[in-house]
């Protein structure tokens, strides 16, 4: 078994909830079966990969994120993770790295009509995706992670997994390593990431921001690590609006 699937960051790292999806887009990843939703059929319209945060479902986002993708000419692909909402399997941090080429796939279009958004614990599958698929149109990370060494260590020790702390380094490297995929990613991106944020600290968005070949960063004055786009509703959109079309115009 991988350090990465342990029980005990399935257990103290991800919040599922359950919840019925109806129209679900279902997606087959070994071992479990995925509930996403998609806000249309596929087609040639670019499309707004969307992974949310943690103690989040894609039920939350079907109303709103549809309105904001398509200001900007997007349809939506909403992905949920394993164990929430709809899906079946438990929340297994290694092997939802590997469900990204599934995802992808059923997406229906190829990467260069893809914009793939993290949000939160979703930056490590955003990060994924583009690690994958490097001619992925363009990345945007909203509170995202960037040391996710430091975030476990919050919750649990080396010891408890069994493991020593050169062990996990090395099993997070090998796979969570976000300055490597953020430095080999030619596309551009857009870190968007409140300055109030006590979760999710703002010097992750500013180590990401100076990982990234081609970034954007957009600092935002209100609100946390839950209530940026509540708290920063015009900049927030302004700034994301103004990414999605420089990329649909590229």
């Amino acid at each position: 078994m991988s350090l990465l699937d342990h029980p005990i960051i399935s257990e103290r790292y991800f919040f599922p909830r359950a919840s019925a999806l109806p129209g679900a887009s279902r997606v087959q990843v070994e071992g479990a079966e995925l509930a996403c939703w998609r806000s249309a059929p596929p087609s040639d319209r670019p499309v707004l990969v969307h992974f949310h945060g943690n103690g989040e479902i894609v039920r939350d986002w079907m109303d709103l994120f549809p309105k904001i993708a398509h200001r900007s000419g997007y349809e939506v692909f909403l992905v949920e993770y394993r164990g929430y909402g709809a899906s079946t399997g438990t929340p297994q941090m290694g092997k939802m790295l590997d469900d990204i080429p599934a995802i992808a796939e059923a997406v229906g279009a190829p990467p260069e009509r893809c914009v793939v958004f993290g949000r939160s614990v979703g930056s490590l599958y955003a990060l994924e995706w583009i690690k994958r698929y490097p001619s992925t149109a363009g990345l945007v990370i909203e509170s995202g992670i960037h040391d996710v060494l430091q975030r476990l260590l919050l919750r649990m020790s080396p010891e408890e997994l069994g493991s020593d702390l050169d062990e996990m380094i090395d099993a997070i490297h090998s796979r969570l390593n976000h300055e490597a995929k953020l430095q080999a990613y030619p596309g551009p991106s857009l870190f968007l990431h409140a300055e109030g944020d006590d979760l999710v600290t703002p010097d992750h968005a500013r180590d990401n921001h100076a990982a990234a070949q081609n970034g954007t960063l957009a600092m935002l004055p209100y609100g946390g690590h839950n209530d940026i786009l509540g708290q920063n509703t015009q900049a927030y959109l302004s700034a994301l609006d103004t990414f999605l079309q420089r990329v649909m115009e590229a």
